[in-house]
């Protein structure tokens, strides 16, 4: 299958969506009114709600909701073919995803830029948003250590990498003070400085990884880890002008341009899709993924189409700087779009490498007994329609100047791969994949760091507002002795859930609590709808939640009694088995008892209840 209509299609379909589908939540289901005041403008302080610029504020939604999500999930899922995650993303996205994400963004909004637990106490009540706060703190923790994993293991041993992505830090500093304090409102300046800075990073990074300066920068997997967990905690207590809001547009601006580019790449170059449409593993039994197609294509793939964890960011930092309500659309609905179109180009990017590299990459094999698992699997699967012989793995690995790729698991080094595959084969571009596969990297980095630390700081809120109701002071994110513990807390917890975890155990979990969050913002986006008198449009957000509870809910079971509960017969992994089982059962319960308060809320409410923002 070629690439090219794949890419075209895509492109056209979320186009139209944004044209129609968005316009229509926009003016019918929410009816944005630029006349009603944001909490932006109503609780300024400087530090947490300052009106910005819609399109830095685009720039640090997207760096924030866009994670390791799309660009591992759809490398993941493509264990079962390309044809499933791409309908998945296409669809998923346009009627689940994005209505999901400007849903949650505009009740916020409305709400003086309430979290999505505070919502639900007022909106269902104080039962639903003290189960909803409880299912937050798990499911934050857990998808930041899916999350912080990916970057992990990716930078683990990597000096060039390192250094680039850790060159963006002070650079993102400086963008901060140049557009806030010494020229305020001068975003082409930034903009352009820091463009040209990123390429600098990358190119540089080549030569501190041949010079004496590379063992400072190669940095173990357990050095890396608390490495991130402190830029979270940083940039979670700084003021979201110095670091946050110019890294995340800095980011983004690499992140859309690089995508944009990797379209046109693809729409060039037209490479062939490798992996079959749907493969064997269909039926279950894959190394990456153990369960089948359904239910788990969907809870692999944990952004790009719907994810939970955007829903934090959509009541967490975005809604404190929204300027106009009509921005929402662009910023809610339009940044989803473009998160399901990243998770298509890497769908595209890991179906172009064949399936023998593609598995040799992202199947651990460092042991003789892992090993001994994956030349087994080789054996029962390797056909002529599914080949499992490496290709050009060993060049790969001399092209890319990195000296191992084989077992690197993750999806983020298959994602490297594929795309410095692709750029490669562009006119004279041949001689420089090692430069694209470290690009690579800072681009996949860079989305998951984005991530980490907005997620911190949103996570700092909700426990904050959770400790608040014990300790007044608690709740109000400007109190600096609550702002420092609250962040402290969530820091120490995703850490240590890296240290303890693999991919095979994190990533599982985590896309069960990304779809789960996702069903409870649903819940909770259905209810607001109904209570503001919009009964009539509850569809447009009833729909996905029916899809993603069935969905999602069947996963956990399966995943608990089919997977988590075995690794409970091996003392090694005893620990981390009770773990998974214990976290994914109450976020279950969490998410059925959300459903079940809010359904009689349903039925009952009868009087439009249009909130002004207070």
């Amino acid at each position: 299958m070629n690439a090219l209509p794949i890419m075209l299609g895509a492109v056209c379909i979320l186009a139209l969506a944004y044209r129609y589908y968005g316009a229509f939540v926009a003016a019918k289901v929410l009816a944005l009114d630029n006349s009603r005041p944001t909490a932006a403008h109503l609780h300024a302080d400087g530090q947490n709600y300052l009106p910005t610029n819609r399109w830095v504020l685009f720039g640090h939604h997207f760096a924030a909701i866009s994670g390791a999500g799309p660009l591992v999930g759809p490398v993941l899922a493509a264990q079962f073919g390309f044809a499933p995650g791409l309908l998945w993303l296409l669809i998923g996205v346009t009627i689940g995803g994005a209505v999901h994400d400007f849903v949650i963004l505009t009740a916020s909004t409305r709400r003086g830029g309430r979290s999505l637990a505070a919502i639900a106490r007022s909106e269902i009540g104080p039962f639903a948003g003290l189960i909803c706060g409880i299912a937050i703190l798990f499911i934050v923790i857990v998808a930041l250590a899916g999350l912080g994993l990916v970057v992990v293991e990716a930078l683990a041993e990597s000096p060039w990498g390192t250094f680039t992505v850790g060159l963006t830090i002070p650079m993102a500093l400086a963008m901060g003070w140049w557009m806030y304090r010494v020229r305020p409102g001068d975003i082409r300046t930034a903009t352009i400085a820091g463009v040209i800075g990123l390429l600098f990073a990358v190119w540089a990074g080549g030569y501190v990884a041949e010079s004496s300066l590379a063992v400072y920068f190669t940095l173990s997997k357990t050095t890396l880890i608390w490495l991130i967990a402190g830029y979270g905690f940083v940039a979670s207590v700084l003021p979201v002008w110095l670091l946050l809001c110019p890294r995340d547009y800095l980011s983004s601006t690499m992140k859309i341009g690089t995508v944009a580019a990797l379209v046109l790449v693809v729409m060039f170059v037209a490479p062939r899709l490798q992996m079959p449409a749907i493969t064997p593993l269909a039926a279950g039994g894959g190394p990456i993924i153990p369960g089948t197609l359904w239910p788990f294509v969907f809870t692999t793939i944990a952004c790009g189409a719907i994810s939970g964890f955007h829903s934090l960011i959509a009541s967490g930092t975005t809604p404190k700087m929204l300027d106009r309500e009509t921005d929402a659309r662009m910023i809610g609905y339009g940044a989803m779009l473009i998160e399901g179109l990243v998770g298509i180009t890497a769908l595209v990017a890991a179906s172009s490498l064949c399936p023998g590299d593609y598995f040799a990459i992202n199947v651990d094999q460092r042991t003789d007994e892992a090993r001994a698992r994956y030349e087994k699997f080789v054996a029962a699967h390797d056909s002529e329609s599914f080949p499992l012989a490496e290709c050009r793995l060993t060049a790969l690995e001399t092209e890319t100047g990195e000296t191992r790729l084989r077992s690197r698991t993750g999806g983020g080094v298959t994602l490297a791969v594929g795309i410095a595959q692709i750029v490669s084969s562009l006119p004279g571009m041949s001689g420089m994949v090692k430069y694209w596969y470290h690009f690579a990297i800072m681009f996949e980095a860079l989305f998951i760091l984005t991530t980490i630390d907005t997620g911190t700081r949103v996570a700092r809120f909700l426990l904050g507002e959770f400790i608040g109701r014990v300790h007044a002071p608690f709740g109000r994110p400007d109190w600096w002795p609550g702002t420092l513990l609250t962040s402290a807390v969530i820091v120490i917890g995703f850490a240590t859930f890296i240290q303890l975890g693999t991919i095979s155990t994190i990533w599982p979990i985590f896309g069960i609590a990304n779809q789960l969050l996702a069903g409870i913002a649903l819940c909770v986006g259905t209810t607001v709808l109904i209570n503001e008198g919009r009964r009539r449009f509850a569809w447009v957000t009833l729909v996905p939640l029916a899809f993603v509870s069935i969905t999602t809910l069947s996963a956990g079971w399966l995943s608990i009694t089919g997977n988590f509960l075995k690794l409970t017969e091996n003392p090694a992994t005893a620990l981390r088995g009770w773990m998974n089982a214990s976290l994914t059962a109450v976020m279950m319960a969490a998410m059925l008892a959300i459903l079940v308060a809010s359904i009689p809320r349903w039925w009952t409410s009868q009087q439009p209840n249009t909130p002004q923002v207070s």
